[in-house]
């Protein structure tokens, strides 16, 4: 199945529960992150960095982060941290996995960044990111291409 039609369990930043695909999202750039583990340090801190920049990000394109938590761990993240984007349950890895088959040079998933195009292609992708000048690094690429 190919990545666009994988459908996940979310949350819309409400933290109202409902289902995602990312072909919903055709038409708009997705910041799509994946990152390892609700509320722990780095993962907070990761999460408090794009919420802090939704506002300019939004410029550019929607921001949706991934985990492999279930919703509920989603719910009291969000509200704990006020964060105001979308995040999905991928708990059974089917989207991890399909972006790799889909894209064979990618290995591991773990903290990392997509960015797709207005009709979902995988344009831009940062591995084993560093949380540190990241946004920045999104912004620049943002400005550089668009």
């Amino acid at each position: 199945m190919h990545y666009l039609d994988i459908e996940l369990k979310g949350i819309d930043e409400n933290g109202k529960e409902k289902n995602y695909k990312l072909s919903d999202f055709k038409g708009k750039n997705v910041i799509l992150y994946f990152y390892p583990q609700d509320d722990t340090p780095v993962c907070t801190e990761e999460a408090n960095k794009f919420k802090e920049a939704l506002n300019k990000l939004k410029n550019f394109a929607e921001v949706i982060g991934v985990s492999a938590n279930e919703i509920k761990d989603h719910i009291e993240f969000q509200t704990k941290h006020k964060l105001n984007f979308p995040l999905l349950s991928d708990s059974l890895n089917k989207l991890k996995e399909a972006i790799k088959e889909h894209n064979k040079e990618i290995q591991n998933i773990q903290r990392t960044t997509f960015i797709l195009d207005k009709e979902g292609h995988i344009v831009k992708v940062w591995e084993k990111v560093d949380i540190d000048g990241h946004i920045e690094e999104i912004i620049d690429y943002f400005e550089k291409t668009h």
